[in-house]
């Protein structure tokens, strides 16, 4: 089957949805199919475009049986407001050339990784003149997110965006998203029931897997063996509502038994660095290239993942995965009922959003208690093997593509509640 991959993000981007759109890709291909992608150059999360690539040129390259087209886009320092729709447009117009191109190619299948929506009109045409079946992956509700956040204001801008975004997703054949509220989400936009499906995120559980020893992070860290290890890893942005951390990490400036350490880059990074960056238990580090992925998530012996409330069932946070695989313990911000909160409890610790009290008390407790630290990090494990295996998720999705060469029908929404594609 030939496959068109649409979508900003992609490999060798370290995290957020570039990972799994690649994964995703390099799966499909190494299955046999013909698996193109056209996408930007490498810039998230340092929101900069990596070295080696050009923010000005077109490129296409072969990487693990995938054939990349690259487009030029621009990235703003500060990713807010109009210069974040501005950033987005960008890669929209430089790749609708390119998209078109591959009308040629005649693709069986057209899938639009969303964020952004602003570039999925172009997937949805392509698939249109073709005759190809159009998918939209919803990996966040961008829009509801962007309001919800601050990120835009303006009521009619708000009116404007949902109406374009409502009748967008009423045009694909299929649109899937990545938890059983986001799939929620979609049907009360207006989707289809028979059109929704969920289709999860997954974690590497050959890749990421507990270590029998200390991470190798820590001697390079100057991190004590005997020491607590608080990590956070990811994007520093907006959604992360890291200002909470970082004020837990100044409730134990004055110990030397609990470590902070903040890994990633982001436009919040800055912030958080000068709240608690000068403290001599926190440390701040870059993201780590893959092969030292395990070695970062083993350094961990508690993953913290902020949330802010207003984010909640927007976003499903793609980080927890490989927290869970791990086999370290989690403390997840969440409210009872949203996604994030059912994913993690009880194999995790849950406290309110952006209270940095209960964050507080959740880490002294853990600090305190090895074996219900083990107790949780394994139960995590388990859920990951069990439930979120790459494997598992993308074979599924393979013989969901399959079936739709064949013309059979797939998982509607109601059983997509309760299962992955």
């Amino acid at each position: 089957m030939k496959i068109l991959l649409y979508g900003i993000n992609y490999a060798p981007e370290l995290t957020g949805i570039g990972k799994y759109t690649a994964e995703m890709a390099e799966t499909l291909a190494a299955t046999g199919h013909q698996v193109r992608v056209v996408c930007a150059p490498p810039y998230y999360p340092a929101w900069r475009i990596a070295t080696g690539f050009s923010a000005f040129r077109y490129a296409n390259e072969r990487r693990n049986g995938v054939h990349i087209w690259r487009t030029p886009l621009w990235v703003p320092s500060r990713p807010k407001g109009a210069r974040r729709i501005a950033h987005l447009a960008s890669f929209a117009l430089s790749s609708f050339p390119v998209l078109l191109r591959h009308v040629f190619w005649r693709p069986d299948v057209v899938v639009c990784i969303a964020p952004s929506l602003m570039n999925a009109p172009t997937g949805w045409l392509v698939a249109r003149l073709t005759g190809a079946y159009a998918w939209l992956h919803i990996q966040d509700y961008e829009v509801d997110a962007a309001f919800s956040l601050g990120m835009l204001k303006g009521s009619l801008l708000k009116r404007t965006a949902l109406a374009f975004e409502r009748v967008l997703l009423k045009r694909f054949d299929t649109v899937s998203t990545i938890s059983g509220k986001m799939v929620e989400h979609a049907l009360r936009k207006g989707v289809e029931e028979s059109k929704v499906v969920r289709f999860s995120n997954w974690a590497d559980t050959e890749s990421i897997y507990p270590l029998d020893r200390h991470s190798r992070l820590r001697s390079e860290l100057s991190i004590p063996d005997a020491a607590t290890v608080v990590l956070y890893s990811g994007n520093m942005g907006a959604k992360q509502g890291l200002e909470v951390l970082a004020a837990a990490a100044v409730g134990f400036a004055q110990r030397d038994d609990v470590i902070f350490v903040f890994c990633g880059t982001g436009p919040a990074r800055d912030a958080v660095t000068a709240l608690c960056g000068n403290l001599r238990n926190c440390r701040f580090i870059d993201l780590q290239p893959l092969d030292r992925l395990n070695e970062l998530l083993n350094l961990a012996d508690i993953h913290v993942l902020p949330q802010r409330a207003d984010a909640a069932d927007l976003v499903m946070p793609s980080k927890l995965t490989g927290m869970l695989a791990s086999g370290r313990a989690v403390i997840a911000m969440a409210s009872p009922g949203t996604e994030l909160y059912e994913a993690v409890f009880p194999r995790g610790v849950v406290v309110p959003p952006g209270d940095a009290i209960s964050l507080v008390s959740a880490i002294e407790r853990l600090a305190s208690n090895a074996v219900e630290r083990a107790r949780l990090g394994a139960a995590g494990r388990e859920f990951a093997q069990a439930v979120l295996s790459r494997d598992a998720v993308l074979s599924e999705f393979e013989t969901k593509l399959s079936a739709l060469r064949a013309g059979t029908s797939g998982t509607s929404a109601a059983d997509a509640r309760h299962s992955d594609v």
